[in-house]
């Protein structure tokens, strides 16, 4: 099972996604893609980890999803996924400024989470309600989010919008 969850800033997206996981199963990795860049980043950060079961297990990872997810497969095909999240994987990816690196690791996670096995819960920034950005690195998000969101909801089997916390069903199996 596969499930993609979509929502604004504190939306309640992750809260979502973290209940849902832990119908799954007992056993959950969460795989962490924040990068900490500022005093904000670091209270954020701090808030999630404050109310995440101290028996999950947290792997940081800000750029390797697709081998990070094999890893998990490989070590602990019992567990259940969350990953926290998608566009901030993304962001990391478009500020190192390595176009080959952003394709090869897009495409990678992509054919993993094709034919992935265990649950696994993809929270994921919904950006395409606002105006047009005025910048071009905004405006470059704006589009490779919107196309990778596209994509990943293509090879779930469930995807949820979640607005003020109410979760709506867009794409259920």
């Amino acid at each position: 099972m596969k499930h993609l969850v979509l929502g604004g800033v504190r939306s309640g997206k992750s809260q979502f996604a973290e209940r849902w996981i832990a119908e799954q199963r007992e056993q959950v990795v969460y795989i962490a893609t924040s990068q900490v860049w500022d005093g904000s980043m670091a209270e954020r950060v701090a808030k999630h980890q404050a109310y995440r079961p101290e028996h999950w297990q947290t792997i940081e990872e800000p750029f390797k999803l697709a081998a990070t997810l094999t890893k998990i497969a490989d070590q602990q095909p019992d567990a259940g996924v969350i990953v926290e999240c998608c566009s901030l994987w993304l962001t990391n990816l478009l500020c190192a400024e390595d176009e080959a690196q952003l394709e090869a690791e897009r495409e990678a996670f992509l054919n993993v989470l094709e034919n992935y096995a265990q649950p696994v819960i993809l929270v994921s920034a919904e950006v395409g309600l606002g105006i047009m950005p005025m910048n071009a690195l905004a405006r470059r998000y704006g589009d490779e989010i919107g196309t990778l969101n596209q994509r990943l909801a293509q090879l779930c089997d469930q995807v949820t919008l979640v607005t003020a916390g109410l979760p709506l069903s867009l794409k259920s199996c």
